[in-house]
Parts: structure tokens; sequence; C-alpha cells
């Protein structure tokens, strides 16, 4: 029997605050801390001993946030029920030597993070963020969400045939944006420029993680407002909706029979294999340490873990009204359909008969309409976190998402309904 939902359109427009706040994994991760605690939530360091109270706590590490909720009166072995999701997206990403130009061109040198579509890069007003790296040890976050960069397309009249032949980018020579005018290209201006945009002493600055983004923001689409574009959605989109799941089960978490857990990875874009990625050790560090703070054994663990569910949710295509061929005959998700069930048996999602049954179920019980989505056979199929969490901890994994169009580029597309129907659906697959 369905309950009432619990996120409306109010969701919708918080996603949107959300991506234009988000526009790197630690931008994403702090914020998402941010609402947590406001639930709530501590943070634990990885280096303290962790106790075994219950309440909410969280981890960070670089781009990764993994939360958990610990009911009163869990025991030792209770299981989990994680929400799996990644914080990164494909991007334009700055080289450890930023500085370079030709012809008198300042530009900055950048390297492709991902599977971006390249043409959706041209001609954007694009401003830059990550993470510095200080000479003290720290790190702070910076910013700059202005017009500042600019990777400029060949004018028709010198690539006549662009329109016939097709856009040809060299991901060396083509996609390195301008920022500037000037001859002398000196090694330090651009890092010199964030620390005076960030505040900080000439020369603190030790190292950067620092990626290109479009400034321009989030915004509803289409004659009724019913629609999305906006920035990485694939996958802030499900980070979003994890971070609110996870923090309304936490407000009313008595009688949980099951930890649940916001799992938000980094470098999934990239393969996942990173001490911030789904194939590195830190869920299941994070898990194990939290059987053992609660005075549990290897014994215990096992028993937690078999009896864990993660929902791996990550954007999904939905048919395009242009290229139909390119998906399933019998397959066709739609926008504002309700999340997509992902299936492949070749295991490039995780999803198998009784976790269909743990979704229906899910999705049953907060009244949340769901599709199913399948390759088309000619045509490759993507993957996710959830086979690497399946194999990686042995736990049932299921592949969920939300079917959106315009995937990996600069600005993608889903319907407005749909975020928060996909929330709903993860409160009730958390609350057990």
């Amino acid at each position: 029997m369905s309950e009432p939902p619990r996120f409306d359109r109010g969701h919708t427009d918080d996603l949107m605050s959300f991506l234009a706040a988000s526009p790197t994994p630690y931008h994403a991760v702090a914020n998402a801390a941010e609402r947590l605690e406001k639930a709530g939530f501590r943070q634990v360091a990885e280096t303290d001993a962790w106790d075994g109270t219950a309440g909410g706590k969280y981890v960070l590490r670089g781009g990764a946030i993994i939360a958990w909720y610990v009911p009163e009166g869990a025991g030792a072995h209770t299981p989990f029920r994680i929400v799996g999701a990644h914080t990164d997206s494909p991007t334009l990403r700055v080289k450890p030597r930023p500085d370079s130009g030709a012809h008198g061109w300042r530009q900055v040198a950048v390297e492709i993070y991902g599977g971006p579509l390249l043409n959706s890069w041209l001609d954007r007003d694009l401003g830059l963020a990550g993470r510095l790296s200080l000479r003290d040890g720290t790190t702070c976050l910076v910013d700059v969400d202005r017009p500042l960069l600019r990777v400029p397309q060949l004018a028709i009249h010198l690539d006549r045939a662009v329109n016939s032949d097709g856009l040809k980018l060299d991901k060396q020579r083509h996609m390195q944006p301008v920022w500037g005018l000037g001859e002398d290209v000196r090694d330090g201006d651009l890092i010199a420029f964030l620390e005076e945009t960030a505040g900080l002493p000439d020369g603190s600055v030790t190292g950067w993680d620092l990626m290109v983004h479009p400034v321009e923001p989030p915004a509803f689409l289409g004659r009724d407002r019913e629609l999305v574009a906006g920035p990485r959605m694939d996958n802030l989109l499900s980070v979003h909706a994890g971070t609110a799941a996870l923090a309304a089960v936490a407000g009313h978490g008595s009688g949980l029979s099951y930890i649940p857990v916001l799992a938000a990875f980094d470098h999934e874009e990239n393969g996942s294999q990173s001490d911030t990625g789904a194939d590195g050790p830190l869920l299941g560090s994070v898990l194990e340490r939290s059987v053992h703070a609660r005075g549990g054994s290897l014994e215990d663990r096992a028993r937690a873990l078999a009896g864990t569910v993660c929902l791996s949710s990550d954007t999904g295509h939905a048919v395009h009204p242009n290229y139909a061929e390119r998906h399933d005959p019998t397959h066709h998700p739609r926008v504002d359909g309700g999340p997509l069930l992902k299936v492949n048996v070749n295991n490039r999602y995780a999803t198998d008969g009784s976790g269909r049954a743990v979704f229906a179920v899910a999705c049953e019980k907060a009244g949340v309409p769901f599709q199913t989505f399948v390759s088309n056979n000619a045509m490759p199929c993507g993957t996710t976190i959830g086979p690497i969490t399946a194999a990686r901890h042995g736990i049932r994994t299921v592949d969920i998402g939300v079917a959106i169009l315009s995937m990996h580029s600069v600005r993608e597309l889903c319907g407005a309904k749909d975020p928060y129907l996909l929330a709903n659906a993860l409160t009730a697959f958390l609350e057990g």
C-alpha cells in the first residue's frame, strides 16, 4: 500500500540549486554534507576511533561521501540498505602546467576527463572550480562562477564542409580554452589568479584539482516548464535524491530494521579505480568499521552484508525522438515516466529478478511508477558502479536511475517530475 509522497516539485527546485552550487565533486560532497548536518548527522574522521552510538554519521574523502544512520537498538549484524551514486561528470580538467597560449591568446591547458560530448563545450561561457591544496597541508574549495574561459569553434568560412562531413575535434589541439590576451605567458599566472580569488597568500597553493564548468544556471524548459535543463545531472541528480532520502529516513528513524546508507563515489566516469571510487576500499571499510563499532565480529559483518541491498542510482537514456532506432524497440523509457530499472544480461548492470522485486516493492510503497531500460542488441551497453559494488562486496545490487536526454553533454535534459519520483522511491527503499 502506497504512502503519501514526501517530495514534490519543490525537490526539483532544490535540485537545480544543488546543481548550480556543485561545479565539482568536492563541492557536491560539501553541499551534501551541509544538508545532512542540518538533519542531525555529524562528520567522523577516518583517523579517529568510532563509537557505536545511534544517529547519523558521515565520512568525507576527497570527492566522495559515505553517510549512514544507525537506529536505536540496531544489532551488530543489522544489514544495510545502500543508495549508491557518483559525484563526477565528464569535463575538461586543468593540467599540471596550466599556463599556455599562442598568437597573442592566453590559454589554459586542459585534459579530457571521462567521455564528454566535446562539441557541447564549444562557444560556451565557462567558469573554473575545484580544490586547492595548500602549503600547510590543508585544502580549500574555489569557484570562479563567471565567464572566464571559452573554447572557440572554428568559423564555418574556414571549415566549409563542417555541416556536411561532420565536426571533427582533436582532443589536444582543438579543446584548449582561451582566457585572455597577451604574448607573455608566464608559469603560475592561473594559480596566482586563483589565490587572489580565494583570498589566499601568494605562493600558498602547492597542488590543485581544477575543472571547467558552464556558468549558465539550470532552468525549467518547455511550454509548461515540464522539463529541466542543466549541467551534471549525470550523476548529481542521484546524489541529491539520495541525500534527501537519507535525511528524510533519519528524521523518523525509529523502528528501522536496516541501517540506511548513502555512498556517493568519485571517478565513476573513468573506471572507479581510486581511493574514492566504487572499486576502492572506502565503502567496505566504512561498513566494516560500523559493524565493529557496535561490538560486531567477522561473523556479524558477514551476516550484515549477506542481508544488505544496494540501489545503484545513475541516469539512463530516455527514448530520443530523433533517434528512436538507437533504442530497443520494446523498451522506450520516457521522461517523467518514473525511475528506470536497468537490466543487462551480460552484467553491465547488476539487476536480476530478485533485485527487481526489491525495487518494485519500494516503488509500490512510494506510489511511484517505474520503467525498464535495456539496450538495443546492436548497441554497446554502458555500465555503472552497480556491478563493481556487487562483485567487490558481495552485496545484492540493483541498477536504477532517471531517464534523461543529452547524457554527457554540458547541459542534460530531464523531466521535472522524475527527480522527486526518484527521491520518493529511494526513501521507501531505505526504510525497508
